[in-house]
């Protein structure tokens, strides 16, 4: 499928999404938010994908919301937040559920709810020039994207709540000092860094992997007791898959496991 705001491939089973709207920044309009589901659904569906990597082209990781779009009619403007965010959050919402690890890799700016998709992804790589910006209170606005939820899991509450009611602008190296990030590289480094990463997950065992991002989701919500049998269950299954069965196996005979994503 050809899509206006992205480029999709699959390759070397990384399902590898490019924002592909340079020119403009990347932003989050309605095309963007339609296709990003589109696509999320299309890599979920798709059993030879085992990793996603999430970058962009151009000066801008993303812009954020497109407020060109959102200042063109004060009357139908919650109708266009409303449908927009529904592209944006069943996303978000299949890229979290999806047993594929997702890894963002930022070259640049990320504004807004683009900063809310690095918080939701599994990893998030950044280059040493990266900067990552509130920007939601600058407008008047509130967090989009799952970025009240995943913001507070990978930085606490306090912090979240100093960027983003206080606007914050963090550099790289801030952004992994306060958990958003996983690692900076140095900028030259980041894509072939953020690809190796992807290719060594896509090469791991995607059923547990899958397993360990609902546990994961679900540790707030459940009393430990709860989530301990969410936790055996999880083990169960992993065990009934190829994967698991065949890596008990291969350890016991010390030999490597390979896993196939079965």
């Amino acid at each position: 499928m050809k899509y206006s705001a992205f480029e999709l491939d699959v390759v070397d089973g990384v399902g590898h999404v490019t924002l592909n709207q340079p020119e403009r920044g990347n932003p989050f309009d309605l095309a963007f938010s339609l296709e990003l589901n589109q696509i999320a659904t299309e890599l979920d569906e798709d059993s030879s994908v085992r990793s996603v990597l999430i970058d962009a082209r151009g000066r801008y990781f993303s812009v954020g919301a497109d407020l060109k779009t959102m200042a063109t009619g004060r009357e139908d403007l919650p109708k266009f937040i409303k449908n927009a965010t529904t592209g944006l959050h069943m996303a978000l919402s299949r890229f979290t559920r999806m047993p594929a690890p997702v890894v963002a890799s930022v070259h640049a700016l990320a504004v807004g709810g683009s900063v809310a998709l690095c918080a939701a992804a599994d990893f998030c790589l950044a280059a040493r020039s990266a900067k990552f910006y509130a920007a939601y209170t600058g407008i008047g606005l509130v967090p989009d994207g799952g970025g009240s939820t995943f913001l507070p899991r990978r930085v606490g509450t306090r912090r979240a709540t100093e960027f983003l009611m206080r606007n914050r602008t963090w550099t790289a190296d801030q952004a992994a000092e306060y958990g958003l990030i996983n690692e900076v590289f140095d900028d030259d480094n980041l894509e072939a860094e953020s690809w190796a990463l992807a290719r060594e997950l896509a090469a791991g065992p995607t059923v547990a992997f899958g397993e360990i991002k609902n546990l994961l989701l679900s540790t707030y919500e459940q009393p430990v007791e709860a989530q301990m049998e969410q936790e055996a269950r999880a083990m169960v299954r992993t065990t009934r898959s190829d994967d698991g069965w065949n890596a008990v196996n291969a350890v016991l005979a010390k030999q490597r496991p390979t896993f196939t994503g079965r």
